[in-house]
């Protein structure tokens, strides 16, 4: 009998059946950060046991759209592009754990199989959406201009239901991204035991931080982000309750594993 092979499901003989390739993988995207904040109770409703709200800014968000070209070691996902790109849209907050203080992702969507697949590989949890983002153009009138006055939008998804709406305008440029989404990830690996008696299959608190981070120039604005009720999502609870800023930069980066802490 064959040895079955694959990063992931479904394994085959070849293993060129599985829905993603093993580790390392690049990422190269346009990113766009709004962050504002909301009740702090909300964000330490979403935290897990045993991780805190941060100490400082509790109540601080980073909801973030991000348009990826995304592939294995060898690239070549890139020659088959529907196998590279995918859009998603994200909601970070900030907790600490032990004497750390971390980013933690509560929500996420996206648009590929494949996303989904790597997402809860890596603790992210995500869901399947529909994400859309204004790509700024360098020719033409049909979008805006990466300079003051620049306005972009970006919508949320899921399920034929509207869940966000945002908007953004540059203002000028920035040294920062923004300050939620910038320290290493704390993530939940977590799969339910097919005995229901039993405790998870999976069950870890995780740390990762990309490697080789290559940023472009970032520009910074003003922005608005609007959260809707829909049945089977609860991002709405995360209600802005005052803006702090957007940002818009071109993100790569490559992941290759973590370190699980609990």
């Amino acid at each position: 009998m064959a040895e079955l092979r694959g990063f992931m499901h479904p394994r085959s003989p070849l293993g060129e059946a599985s829905i993603v390739v093993s580790p390392p993988w690049h990422y190269s995207g346009d990113v766009l950060t709004i962050e504002y904040r909301t009740d702090p109770a909300s964000v330490a409703g979403l935290l897990p046991s045993g991780v805190d709200p941060a100490p400082e800014d509790p109540g601080a968000v980073a909801i973030i759209w991000a348009d990826w070209q995304s592939c294995g070691e060898d690239g070549a996902e890139l020659l088959d592009p529907v196998r590279s790109q995918y859009k998603e849209c994200f909601v970070v907050v900030r907790c600490s754990f032990g004497d750390e203080v971390y980013s933690r992702c509560v929500f996420i969507w996206v648009d590929k199989d494949f996303a989904l697949a790597r997402g809860w590989y890596q603790g992210y949890p995500k869901k399947l959406g529909s994400i859309w983002m204004t790509r700024p153009v360098s020719v033409g009138r049909a979008g805006p201009r990466l300079e003051s006055g620049g306005r972009f939008g970006a919508t949320l998804a899921a399920n034929d239901r509207r869940l966000a709406d945002a908007t953004f305008t540059i203002t000028g440029p920035s040294e920062t991204g923004g300050f939620v989404n910038a320290l290493p990830m704390l993530h939940s690996r977590w799969m339910p035991s097919i005995d229901p008696a039993s405790s998870p299959s999976l069950d870890e608190l995780v740390t990762m931080r990309s490697r080789d981070v290559e940023l472009g120039p970032c520009w910074t604005g003003t922005a608005e982000v609007k959260l809707h009720d829909a049945p089977g999502d609860e991002l709405a609870a995360l209600v802005p309750v005052e803006p702090i800023a957007g940002y818009w930069r071109q993100v790569g980066a490559t992941f290759a594993g973590g370190d699980r802490l609990a």
